[in-house]
């Protein structure tokens, strides 16, 4: 059996039964605090400064000449840890000459939010770089269907981000040019 062991303890002083010196310490800290210059803002009309590299809400874009740059590969579906996109590919119109390389678009595409993790795997798998992650971080809704972004929601947050590659000007210009020889 082991041996128990009664250690005595000794007795509390007056000032440590009336905790003194714990709220003076308290009020040294509030009354230091108190003059200091505060970094309050007024949110929502005032936002915090967003830093490099943050990842927020995941958004489709267009490119700089409007078309769609999605050609639902559905990478980013696959890859999605949580499974909050889903793509329902469709056809492109064969009328639509300036998306002749493209052999399908998004039907639908959606990101449920409520899934969505932020982990930016979604930006990175992508090949047409369809899909950015915005600065934005301050999502709301009544309902859990105002936080399931479909196709248009996704292209109105995202809107048109430059394209430093004009990937399919560039490929679009060979084809002319090669028919033109």
């Amino acid at each position: 059996m082991a041996k128990t062991v009664v250690l005595e303890r000794k007795p509390l002083s007056l000032s440590e039964r009336t905790y003194l010196p714990q709220i003076v310490t308290g009020l040294k800290t509030t009354f230091s605090n108190l003059f200091k210059e505060k970094v309050t803002l007024q949110y929502p009309e005032e936002k915090p400064v967003i830093p490099q590299g943050y990842r927020g809400v995941p958004t489709l874009v267009k490119d700089p000449n409007g078309r769609e740059k999605c050609v639902s590969c559905q990478l980013c579906e696959f890859v999605c840890p949580p499974k909050a996109i889903r793509i329902t590919p469709g056809e492109v119109p064969e009328e639509d000459e300036s998306r002749e390389h493209v052999e399908k678009a998004p039907e639908d595409f959606e990101i449920n939010m409520l899934r969505c993790i932020y982990c930016g795997y979604c930006q990175e798998v992508c090949p047409e770089e369809a899909i950015f992650l915005q600065n934005e971080y301050s999502l709301s809704g009544y309902d859990r269907e105002e936080l399931i972004n479909h196709k248009e929601k996704l292209y109105e947050l995202g809107g048109t981000l430059p394209d430093q590659h004009y990937k399919w000007d560039k490929k679009r210009k060979a084809e002319l040019e090669g028919n033109s020889h």
